[in-house]
């Protein structure tokens, strides 16, 4: 069977009017972010956009920089599967933002940084500021390719695209206007990328629950997702290898959130170009209490399409290269067999649901429990026709339902969600890699240069982690699902540097020598950790930050006694 073919059989077509909003919406940005923002003539005006933006533009840019593409391909797909339990990943985000308004904030606008790896040198030494400006390195250039990756995989589904032509064209788009306008350009295109977002998503939701059956209102909605544990919002349990409870939201995803605000350049740039403290302040603030009503919002968008799939029928395995490979493999007739079983479980709860006089939810949980059950041994039969081939289909849940469901013009709206998304969040990544790699490393080394000449630097920077970026999204593979991968590389490093960072304000016995092998240390245990994978990713933050503390002591304490 043709590969094309067989992929969009069952996805309509775009026409003139997706296309048009695609690549009008794509084409404003670029050019918009080009126009606005082409002259800088200083370091300053480049990588702190001169220090002029106000709460509201800083608000939105936070909040572009966390929302990349893979949070609308991949947290609809969590919530489709597992319910809403992700969002308390982001329980602890507000505790977080009010923390860094106090202590870190102040200490960035008074110091005057270009970065947050700046003030380390002023309470350690050198060799600390590079180390942890390396450790940011590493970790957002890994995470510059995912954002990358993540809708040229999709969009290669998509249109039948060549996936590293397109990894081209994204990487492309997002480098012409971050390299030529730095960081003003990063936070005004950030504005209408973000409105772009929410206008898509709510459109989105609001087609999603008028397609219902008619009898079907969106209280009729909750009551099937409850019934099928999907609105199970918070979990109390212990058990450390739960990736999300409660508990791990408010410690781990608290780390996570203090680490990420306020040591990860790609947002501390953010905030840094406010005209004031207060300004920044606010910003931060406005993302930290709309960030988790957010995800919840998407969260639920993911919900309500798993309703909508209860009456319509919905894919063994969302991913269509997964089904292409297994029936064209000899575990054809056996495949087969189980989407027979599928349909015919579907269609006995379809007719529960729409049975007037008694409608069994006991019945339809036991018949979505055997659901999951056809699910996974479908997954068993692919992983065996093909081994490389990613069994694990949630991001590729709402992209499917975007493109058989939604209306011509919607679909290139939300395709135009997904490209903003992406172009957003990876600026701000090649901006802060520049800035960070210019200002920590370059200028550290070779100061005493003509302004234009750091200018020119950071332009230089930005392409060449761009370049980097799409050469790490050309070779990379699903893993699990996208949104976690991101979550996980980020915890490996994160609890580390925020050690450092946490030692630096408010533990002043510890000195550079100590905190500097301290952090190495922390960081070969906490991969070492992650690679015997005994606990949930989010716990990493809190390690990564308590070891770094722990041995920080212990070796300033040997150090002490030695002199």
């Amino acid at each position: 069977m043709d590969s094309f073919h067989f992929i969009h059989e069952n996805i309509r077509e775009m026409v003139a009017l997706d296309w048009f909003i695609l690549l009008g919406t794509v084409a404003f940005i670029v050019f918009y972010g080009v126009w606005k923002n082409r002259k800088n003539d200083s370091i300053e005006d480049y990588l702190k956009g001169g220090n002029s933006s106000r709460w509201w533009t800083i608000g939105l840019s936070v909040m572009a920089t966390q929302a990349s593409a893979i949070t609308f391909l991949s947290t609809p797909g969590q919530a489709y599967h597992d319910g809403m339990g992700f969002v308390q990943f982001y329980f602890g985000l507000p505790l977080a933002v009010v923390i860094i308004c106090l202590f870190f904030i102040p200490i960035y606008h008074r110091l005057k940084v270009f970065t947050a790896y700046e003030f380390l040198e002023e309470r350690f030494d050198l060799k600390t500021r590079t180390l942890t400006a390396v450790l940011f390195l590493v970790q957002r250039g890994l995470a510059a390719g995912i954002t990358i990756y993540a809708p040229a995989i999709i969009l290669s589904v998509v249109l039948g695209w060549n996936l590293k032509i397109l990894i081209l064209l994204i990487g492309f788009m997002v480098i012409l206007y971050t390299l030529i306008g730095g960081t003003r350009a990063v936070n005004v295109t950030q504005k209408q990328q973000m409105f772009i977002i929410f206008f898509g998503m709510i459109t989105a939701f609001i087609f999603i629950i008028n397609s219902f059956p008619a009898d079907v209102g969106f209280i009729n909605a909750l009551t099937i997702a409850g019934a099928t544990g999907k609105l199970e919002v918070i979990d109390f349990s212990l058990d450390f290898n739960s990736r999300y409870t409660f508990w791990s939201g408010i410690t781990g995803g608290l780390f996570l959130a203090l680490s990420y605000f306020g040591t990860d350049q790609s947002q501390v740039q953010r905030y840094l170009s406010g005209k004031s403290v207060k300004e920044s302040q606010l910003g931060l603030i406005m993302n930290g209490f709309l960030k988790v009503p957010m995800q919840f919002f998407i969260l639920l968008v993911g919900v309500m399409v798993f309703v909508f799939y209860q009456f319509e029928p919905a894919p063994i395995n969302f991913n269509p290269k997964a089904i292409e490979v297994v029936k064209n493999s000899s575990y054809a007739d056996e495949f087969k067999v189980l989407e027979l079983e599928l349909s015919q479980i579907q269609d006995l709860k379809r007719m529960r649901l729409l049975d007037e006089n008694s409608i069994n939810l006991e019945e339809v949980a036991r018949l979505d429990v055997q659901e999951k059950q056809i699910r996974t041994q479908a997954k068993t039969l692919i992983k065996a026709a093909a081994p490389e081939i990613e069994t694990n289909d949630r991001d590729y849940v709402f992209i499917s339902f975007i493109l058989k469901y939604l209306p011509q013009g919607l679909i290139g709206l939300l395709l135009a969600v997904i490209l903003s998304a992406a172009m957003s969040s990876t600026a701000s990544e090649l901006n802060a890699l520049a800035a960070t790699t210019v200002v920590d490393l370059y200028k550290r080394n070779r100061g005493h240069l003509a302004e234009k000449h750091y200018v020119n630097a950071s332009k230089f920077f930005t392409l060449l982690w761009g370049v980097i970026a799409i050469m790490f999204a050309s070779f990379g593979s699903l893993f699990e699902n996208l949104i976690q991968l991101v979550n996980i590389i980020g915890s490996i490093f994160y609890g580390t540097i925020l050690g450092v960072f946490v030692v630096a304000i408010f533990l002043k016995t510890i000195k550079g020598q100590a905190v500097f092998y301290a952090a190495i240390v922390s960081e070969a245990l906490t991969i070492y950790i992650c690679y015997l994978d005994v606990i949930s990713y989010l716990w990493l933050n809190v390690i990564g930050t308590v070891l770094t503390i722990f041995f920080g002591y212990l070796l300033q304490f040997i150090l002490s006694t030695k002199d």
